[in-house]
């Protein structure tokens, strides 16, 4: 059974969270980088890492580690920012995804593609795209467009402004 909104092949990146890994379609992805830090803006909340200087604009840098209940992600020579262009009403947002390691770019047909699982009222996996099938392996494909809420977003967009009034 495939995922009725996954018509055609696309091209996915993998990355790690832990030991899981996770895809995004790579049609969000503006561009991978080396994680050298980033600038703490006060008053926001944990998983708001901070923001980066990246050619002159400010963006805000999510950790997806937080996102997900997980602990924070630990800087090591593998961390790196994935700049993603997310949609939210219509608007285009950049902002930066912190993870632990970036595998590899691949294609995957739809009919790789299995329906997230329904694993209950309580939590919520809407953001779930699907569950990939790769060598015997699950990858957990993102929704980037409902990854984040539309309040993290807001905050996402306040802390570009705070550090934009800050330098």
């Amino acid at each position: 059974m495939s995922v009725p909104s996954i018509k055609d092949v696309r091209q996915y990146l993998t990355f790690k969270l832990g030991e899981e890994v996770f895809a995004m379609d790579v049609s969000h992805v503006r561009e991978i980088l080396e994680f050298t830090g980033v600038t703490k803006v006060p008053k926001t909340p944990d998983y708001m890492r901070g923001v980066i200087n990246l050619r002159g604009s400010v963006v805000p840098v999510l950790d997806l580690r937080l996102k997900f209940g997980m602990s924070m992600t630990e800087k090591t020579v593998n961390t790196c920012i994935i700049v993603l262009e997310v949609s939210l009403e219509g608007e285009k947002i950049v902002l930066g995804a912190l993870v632990d390691s970036v595998q590899e770019v691949f294609e995957l047909d739809p009919e790789q593609i299995e329906p997230p699982p329904r694993i209950g009222i309580q939590i919520k996996t809407d953001f779930i795209k699907g569950m990939g099938k790769r060598n015997d392996h699950f990858i957990i494909i993102l929704d980037i467009d409902r990854l984040f809420t539309s309040e993290e977003l807001a905050c996402a967009s306040e802390t570009e402004y705070k550090a934009a009034l800050q330098g």
